[in-house]
């Protein structure tokens, strides 16, 4: 089997490729739907990976394999200036694996971002968001503490959200170790990890506790019982499917567990008031993205400051795609900086 660097040389040279003949490689014209166009790199990377047995079809344990395999090759390499630590965070007799980003340039009045990586609470790991979390850190200007929850079906409902959520509430508390304002920090994730970090800022609002500094919520899952358009339009999407939601549900979900429970869909809480400042974003190309839509217009309507944007061209997962999709990587960029600007108090 070919190496991981020799992989991505392959693929980031393939989609270097003109867009028409990446396209025409593909097996077709534009892909147009929604009002949106498909950036053609994408439509690449789908047309591959159409070849390739279904996430449906396997286990879990088949799937990560699959997973990591697949985004080693796809990933950006390290962010210049940005270090990292292994860090363990207890948790009643268990313990919580996690990893530390420390910017050169970080703001010592910026707080500490807790995130959350996607995979649908059944894959994925600190690897999934490693260049999207150095590129937090580093345009940012703050420390980002990644969390390894645990993941259905071995560990269902609600393992991971406890495992977020107690991982944020020690970051919170232990922010002065990353050289962050003691006490404060900003909870944030991608896709499942969106759908934590949303639940995290209900869930202390719940307990009584403060809010954290902002919430960033990437591509969020808000609604595990949705029927909103995008589940149709975008049903045979890529990299997430309307079946592959299904699939990621069926594992995470235990058979008595309600899909309108807020703590599985946050966008069905009746009051979304006085929840942090949000920075919500979603994928044009994505069966979630009228959830994210919604549940940014629901924090707006509520009064929360939020910011809402949406890359059209992108789909599902592009945070793990900033080494082979320029626009991805663009995008994450910006997300950063929207983040930096959440911190400066600049979101209305």
């Amino acid at each position: 089997m070919a190496s991981v660097s020799a992989q991505r040389f392959v693929v980031r040279t393939l989609l270097s490729l003109p867009a028409p003949l990446l396209r025409l490689l593909s097996g077709g014209g534009v892909v147009y739907r929604g009002g949106r166009t498909l950036d053609p790199r994408l439509q690449f990377l789908a047309a591959g990976a159409a070849r390739a047995p279904a996430m449906t079809t396997l286990s879990p344990e088949e799937a990560r394999r699959a997973n990591t395999q697949g985004l080693a090759a796809l990933g950006g390499p390290p962010e210049p200036g940005v270090r990292t630590e292994s860090v363990s965070i207890p948790n009643g007799a268990a313990s919580i694996p996690a990893r530390a980003y420390r910017p050169e340039n970080q703001d010592p009045a910026a707080p500490l971002m807790v995130f959350a990586h996607f995979g649908g609470g059944v894959i994925g790991d600190l690897e999934t968001c490693d260049t999207f979390c150095g590129i937090l850190a580093r345009i940012a200007r703050c420390p980002v503490l990644s969390v390894e929850y645990r993941l259905a079906p071995e560990h269902r409902f609600p393992a991971g959200l406890e495992d977020v959520l107690a991982a944020y509430r020690w970051g919170r508390d232990n922010a002065a170790r990353f050289g962050a304002p003691a006490g404060r920090a900003a909870i944030g994730g991608d896709s499942m990890g969106g759908n934590f970090a949303a639940i995290v800022a209900q869930e202390l609002k719940r307990a009584g506790e403060a809010q954290p500094d902002l919430q960033l919520l990437i591509y969020p899952c808000t609604d595990v019982a949705s029927e909103t358009a995008s589940m149709t339009t975008y049903a045979e999407a890529f990299p997430l499917s309307r079946a592959m939601m299904d699939w990621f549900m069926g594992h995470y979900m235990g058979p008595g567990d309600d899909p309108a429970d807020p703590r599985l869909s946050p966008v069905r809480a009746p009051d979304l008031s006085g929840l942090a400042p949000a920075v919500v974003v979603t994928a044009g190309f994505d069966p979630l993205v009228d959830q994210g839509e919604a549940y940014a217009k629901r924090l707006k309507d509520a009064g929360v400051p939020t910011l809402y944007r949406c890359y059209d061209s992108l789909a599902h997962g592009f945070t793990a795609l900033t080494g082979a999709v320029p626009c991805a990587d663009t995008a994450c960029r910006e997300i950063a900086g929207l983040v930096r600007e959440g911190f400066e108090g600049r979101i209305h």
